[in-house]
């Protein structure tokens, strides 16, 4: 069965982006790209909500030629990557993407029964209809010390409790990143 992750860049307060949408705190410097980049190339499938889509599609495939190395390599990186996007609003994706509008569990359930590789989860709303049914078995939390004092929310509430297990923590110049098994 396929592994799913669900990692983010978030405030101390745990936010993935500030009241005004902005996440320009989240810019990784040299290590840190990097790491993403050679992380995400080992993602057998990316999952991503609407706006998360939408905001990485206004961007990488559209990189300036003078964009660093690193940049350069993850654009690449992401147009070819396979995608499945989860909207009920957009009509066509592109890059490599493919759009689901109905049943977000029912197809991620699909997509974990069909291989045994690893995939991503990137966007709060969609993550936060995934976390419910137990289908995320990793976070991985960026963690910038920064507080926002409100935003987005990485977690949804919710009314039972999940249980972690830590697996590992890494430090790096600009964050903290901290890995969790779901129990």
């Amino acid at each position: 069965m396929r592994k799913l992750i669900y990692g983010y860049g978030v405030s101390l307060d745990g936010h993935i982006n500030d009241r005004d949408g902005n996440i320009d705190w989240t810019d990784p410097d040299e290590e840190l790209h990097q790491f993403h980049n050679d992380r995400y190339r080992q993602l057998e499938i990316a999952l991503h909500g609407r706006r998360l889509y939408e905001l990485m599609a206004e961007y990488w495939p559209h990189i300036p030629n003078t964009a660093s190395p690193i940049e350069r390599e993850f654009a690449e990186l992401w147009t070819q990557k396979p995608k499945v996007v989860f909207s009920r609003t957009l009509t066509e994706v592109h890059w490599n993407s493919r759009l689901v509008s109905d049943n977000a569990v029912e197809e991620v359930r699909k997509l974990k029964a069909a291989g045994d590789g690893v995939m991503e989860v990137g966007g709060a709303n969609l993550a936060a209809s995934l976390i419910p049914h137990g289908l995320i078995d990793e976070y991985q939390l960026f963690i910038s010390p920064v507080l926002l004092g409100g935003g987005t929310p990485m977690f949804p509430t919710s009314d039972k409790r999940l249980t972690l297990r830590l697996i590992e923590t890494r430090h790096f110049a600009t964050v903290v990143m901290l890995r969790y098994l779901a129990e």
